[in-house]
Formats: structure tokens, sequence, C-alpha cells
């Protein structure tokens, strides 16, 4: 319950479930499974999943890092993991899913549970896996310093519109889907 509140109070969008098998999902099927990698394949699902229904897949708030677009919430916990984070009292609550190792790399201890996913949350993590699992620290660090990021002051969140405006969206949709991401904090928040 102390996560929940305190990632409820950072904000208001995070799915903690989702994003749990969110994560296992993608790391079971990654060959390297580092912090870096993992943050990137989820970016491109949640842009896309953006892009084409109106919401992100983990509810995380992407922070524009010098190496690229890191979810801050999921940061939070593999670093509460390592040792070294914001929730590092509630590390043995997240230990049953993942272990990190050699100070980056995760290593799931379960698949995924498919019930936390929709169907369109699937589809997005496998597109981004097809499309970035192969690639090199190098690309897909230069793949995520798109139009989103480099809008993006360095360690300051990127705004959904940037995301958007990144996949092309029209100003019509782009503000349909900021308005009702604002409704939903406030829904969240009372």
């Amino acid at each position: 319950m102390f996560v929940e509140k305190n990632l409820k109070i950072m904000n208001a969008s995070f799915c903690l479930e989702k994003s749990i098998h969110a994560i296992l999902y993608v790391a079971n099927k990654l060959d390297r499974k580092d912090f870096h990698k993992i943050f990137k394949v989820l970016y491109f699902a949640d842009i896309n999943h953006l892009s084409d229904y109106g919401r992100t897949i983990t509810g995380d708030t992407y922070i524009a890092m010098n190496d690229g677009p890191v979810p801050s919430c999921i940061y939070d916990i593999f670093k509460a993991l390592r040792g070294d984070g914001f929730f590092q009292s509630e590390a043995q609550r997240f230990s049953k899913y993942f272990e990190v190792h050699d100070w980056n790399f995760i290593n799931p201890k379960m698949p995924a549970e498919l019930k936390y996913l929709s169907v369109s949350d699937a589809e997005c993590l496998d597109a981004s896996l097809a499309e970035n699992a192969s690639l090199s620290w190098d690309e897909i660090r230069e793949k995520s310093h798109g139009y989103a990021w480099s809008e993006t002051e360095r360690d300051r969140p990127i705004l959904l519109k940037d995301m958007l405006l990144e996949k092309g969206n029209s100003d019509d949709y782009i503000e349909f889907v900021t308005e009702m991401d604002k409704l939903k904090k406030i829904s969240l928040s009372v």
C-alpha cells in the first residue's frame, strides 16, 4: 500500500501491476535484459499505444535523460531492488517478480500474467520487441532521441503532446488525448 500511495502522489496515471507485468513480458523475451533496453522497449510500446489508443500501457512518466527516455516509477522500482532507490523498504515486495544483478540487469523470476495486459498492450509490446530487441545499446539510444526527447530539457518529464507529435498525430487528436489525460489525473487524485 505504501508504494501505490506514493506512486500515485508522484504520478497519478501510473499502473503498478500492469507495469510489473509489462516489464516481465518484455524481460522474458529479451536476450539483453538491462535497464536501458527494457526502458526503451517500454518507451516505444508506450508511445505507439498512446498514438493508436490514446493511453500508454504503463501510465508512467518518461524523463528525458542523457541516454534517452526513462520511465520514472519503473526506474524507482529497479533502483529499490538494486538497493539505492526511493522505495528501498519495498524491495522485498518487488523481489518476487525480478531481481537486479550486475547493477543494471534484470532477471525475471516468473512469466507475465497476461490478465494485467490488454490485447492492444501485448500487441504494442510485441511490435516494440520486434523492432528494438536486436538493436545495440548505441542504436536504441540514438533511436530514442527523437522529437519528444529532443524537445524536453534533460532530466525533465516528456510531455504526452510531444510524444504524439513525434508520431505525427493531428492537433485535434493531441488535444483530445491530453485533455483525457488531465481528466484522468484529476479523477485519480480525488
